[in-house]
């Protein structure tokens, strides 16, 4: 079972705990990943004016739009595995087709080089007779 771990980070300016499953340096990124999105937010004009709550509501809707279009991005992304995966599936499907094909025509050489050559043989033996009874 997983170690809780638990982490003092900065967000906004205040030394926050986090606490859970994932590793220090995870929840440094995600302190990170805030104090990024505060700091966009903050160039903006009329930003510092709002009241608190207004900030908030305003940083979750920004972490909410990333997260969305994160959440699109790996849908079309995985969209793109499943079609390169049925791709590759039906690629490897011709290509055994292919050398079955490939087999069947080598088999179909060899007796067709066997029939030659026994052909030739008799070719041979009848190219002698008639030599025989010409003589």
């Amino acid at each position: 079972m997983a170690v809780k771990n638990t982490a003092q980070v900065v967000i906004g300016g205040k030394i926050i705990t986090l606490g859970g499953y994932e590793s220090e340096e995870y929840f440094q990124k995600v302190a990170s990943y805030m104090n990024n999105k505060i700091s966009e937010l903050s160039g903006m004009p009329g930003y510092s004016r709002q009241p608190m709550e207004t900030k908030h509501t305003l940083l979750s809707l920004n972490i909410t739009d990333d997260y969305f279009k994160a959440k699109k991005q790996a849908e079309i992304y995985e969209q793109d595995l499943n079609q390169t995966a049925q791709e590759m599936y039906e690629l490897k499907h011709e290509l055994i087709s292919l050398r079955m094909q490939i087999e069947e025509a080598q088999k179909k050489e060899k007796e067709a080089l066997d029939q030659r050559s026994l052909l030739e043989g008799k070719v041979n033996e009848l190219e002698k007779e008639l030599e025989e009874l010409l003589k």
